[in-house]
């Protein structure tokens, strides 16, 4: 028998999105924004309304595009996740940093997480971006 989600668990998941510490986003083929949390909207400045449909790269011209491409196209292909530590590349979208104590980085380090969606095939990819800041000013210390 199928799982059943009812639209109360469905309204939990949206919350947990929109709520949890880290950055959301999910990307359709041609990296148009669909979905985009408040992690995302605070660090950016950027609200839903402002990202949702556009480009990634529209709204960020400093991502290197062919290495990202290349890291979703291999999500896409392989159906498998895909990662990248702020050791090997200190971000991918430029936030600055808000370590409120310290305030040792100049921007924030960032480790990311690539996931294939369900679908046959692949349609969307979901970007999964984590703050590293104070792993990084300690491991600099």
């Amino acid at each position: 028998m199928p799982a059943q989600i009812d639209i109360k668990e469905v309204h939990w998941l949206l919350d947990i999105v929109q709520c949890i510490d880290v950055g959301v986003v999910v990307l359709d083929r041609q990296y148009r924004v669909e979905v985009w949390n408040a992690f995302m909207e605070n660090h950016s400045g950027l609200g839903p309304d402002q990202a949702q449909g556009r480009s990634l790269f529209e709204l960020f011209p400093d991502i290197d595009r062919p290495w990202l491409e290349r890291k979703v196209e291999s999500v896409v292909q392989l159906g498998t996740r895909a990662f990248s530590l702020w050791q090997q590349r200190p971000y991918l979208m430029r936030f600055k940093s808000y370590q409120p104590i310290t305030g040792q980085a100049d921007f924030m380090y960032q480790n990311v997480t690539l996931l294939p969606l369900a679908g046959q095939p692949v349609e969307h990819v979901c970007l999964v971006l984590y703050d590293m800041t104070a792993a990084a000013v300690a491991a600099q210390a």
